[in-house]
């Protein structure tokens, strides 16, 4: 069992850091009331405003904000800016035992992955997968349901994800209970070989992925295959595939048929259409905490994420 961090409560402090790409500054700024009308207080991180190419400063930089907001007794959270590419670049030098020490709201996704899976299995503490603040919040599209779901973070309470939320689609059907992990797809593959290779086994897995085309999919769900991942998981939990279409006029298959090839013959429960990945709205989950899938129902439940 992963380590709940505690609630946030009114009067908090978050810090907001960049551990991936620059976040556009003009959404940041436009992003950060959201955090102030949940009632919290902003850190921002020394090189939340940095920029070394496609990265938000140095890795040095970055590492240094991450270590110094879990570090920092005032901070209660930490909220990801945004993503883009990076965060894997210093996974290796994260201090861990400080982390499990001080364990605290973390929250992103996209690149952000690859610190939740670092941080899930060295620290042992349960992350969150929600929307990002540049990237998301500060959009005119960003969804009512989107916001709410930070709730989960003052409040520790079941989810209930059902068609309530969006159409699913059951392509083996059945029950699987165990923690939800994983996030984006291409993080995932890339950590495969690594220290940081995604732990599936038993648990319920989480993919979601953006701007890739079918045959990416399939490429990348095929070494996810003969890496043994699917036979090694509960469940798997299908999230959202935004742009994943090929260019007019080429040759494809669609994105229903990879995902029937792959999975339509396991043996355990497998259901698409989940609103959660790069959409609206994003619902936020959980990850590292005890999650059950039913394939039968359509519906995916999560045990509180906080304590």
């Amino acid at each position: 069992m992963r380590k709940l961090p505690n609630r946030l409560k009114r009067g908090d402090t978050v810090g907001v850091i960049a551990p991936s790409s620059p976040p556009d500054q003009e959404n940041l700024r436009k992003a950060l009331p959201f955090l102030e009308e949940l009632g919290l207080k902003i850190k921002l991180g020394k090189s939340i405003g940095a920029s070394r190419g496609y990265l938000a400063g140095t890795d040095e930089e970055r590492l240094s904000d991450l270590h110094a907001m879990f570090e920092d007794p005032e901070v209660a959270g930490i909220i990801c800016a945004g993503g883009g590419y990076g965060s894997a670049r210093f996974a290796d030098r994260i201090d861990y035992a400080m982390i499990m020490e001080n364990p605290k709201v973390f929250w992103g996704y996209s690149d952000i992955t690859f610190l939740h899976t670092a941080i899930g299995e060295y620290a042992e503490m349960v992350t969150f997968h929600g929307p990002m603040l540049a990237s998301d919040v500060a959009k005119p599209e960003f969804h009512e349901r989107s916001a709410r779901m930070f709730g989960q973070l003052f409040e520790p309470f079941e989810l209930h994800y059902t068609e309530e939320v969006a159409p699913l689609e059951t392509l083996v059907g059945g029950v699987a209970q165990g923690e939800l992990v994983g996030g984006n797809l291409s993080l995932i593959r890339s950590a495969i070989g690594t220290k940081f290779d995604l732990d599936v086994k038993g648990k319920i897995l989480l993919i979601e992925a953006i701007n890739i085309e079918p045959y990416e999919v399939d490429e990348t769900l095929n070494q996810l295959r003969l890496a043994r991942k699917f036979d090694e998981a509960a469940g798997i939990v299908i999230g959202d595939f935004k742009n994943a279409v090929s260019p007019k006029d080429t040759p494809s298959l669609t994105l229903d048929q990879v995902f029937a090839d792959y999975f339509s013959e396991l043996k355990i429960p497998v259901v698409k259409g989940f609103k959660i990945g790069h959409c609206e709205p994003h619902f936020s989950v959980p990850l590292g905490a005890l999650a059950r899938l039913d394939g039968d129902a359509k519906t995916l439940t999560i045990l509180p994420g906080v304590q």
